[in-house]
């Protein structure tokens, strides 16, 4: 796969992206990622980026310009899928983290400012966000979808099965993990563990994902009771 990072902010992206699995798989040459200055693409002589919104009000806008410049001079942009990412996207999921890594090349856009010219809109595929709260910039939620995408590229992670019980993957939290020591402070870990029995271990693992997220995530468990109900489970 390869991403390219749309940001006026390189020095925010680039240090993280070096580190941990995402780190790891550049070297390792399974994942290319390219973190681009927009600002080296605008047509100000100043490499201004922002400008005062039309019609008056608070804030600065990102312009149109140094954004799809910068979108144009990607080898393959034709081809790629291309993300911004905003507090007025669709809310972030497993799901979609699913979905992305399947792709071969993505371009994640960084907002900034009060907002970008809405003209940029008509050039970018889906708007995502990670919550419903308001960052500075978009450089962390572009972070948080990149690391969530690669780590289920196959071939990133040591063992491939690694994330298929991670919480979300079947609409369920993850159920509780448990390692040496055997007992501390008088905390035992669960004999079942203990056991060798798989097909006991499985069902417990079950149960206790289930029960974590019914107290946790009532709405998720809701959903979740919903689909069992569907399948005649």
């Amino acid at each position: 796969m390869k991403i390219d990072v749309l940001t006026i902010f390189p020095d925010m992206v680039k240090p993280i992206l070096g580190q941990s699995i995402v780190g790891r798989a550049v070297h390792e040459k399974k994942l290319e990622i390219n973190v681009i200055d927009f600002r080296d693409h605008s047509p100000n002589k100043h490499k201004k980026v922002d400008d005062t919104p039309y019609g008056g009000g608070a804030g600065m806008v990102l312009r149109v310009e140094p954004v799809v410049n910068a979108l144009r001079a990607i080898d393959g942009h034709e081809h790629a899928h291309k993300i911004i990412m905003t507090p007025q996207g669709k809310p972030y999921a497993q799901a979609d983290a699913s979905r992305l890594s399947t792709h071969d090349h993505l371009i994640v856009l960084c907002g900034h400012y009060e907002g970008f010219d809405e003209r940029i809109r008509a050039h970018f595929d889906e708007e995502i966000s990670i919550g419903d709260y308001v960052l500075t910039g978009g450089e962390v939620a572009a972070l948080v979808l990149v690391e969530s995408t690669v780590r289920l590229i196959p071939g990133i992670l040591n063992k491939d099965a690694s994330h298929q019980d991670d919480s979300f993957s079947h609409g369920l939290l993850e159920y509780p993990h448990y390692t040496r020591p055997r007992e501390f402070e008088g905390e035992r870990v669960p004999e079942v563990l203990l056991s060798g029995n798989h097909q006991a271990i499985e069902t417990w693992r079950k149960a206790e994902a289930v029960k974590r997220t019914k107290a946790r995530r009532p709405d998720l468990f809701e959903t979740y009771e919903k689909a069992q109900k569907k399948r005649g489970k």
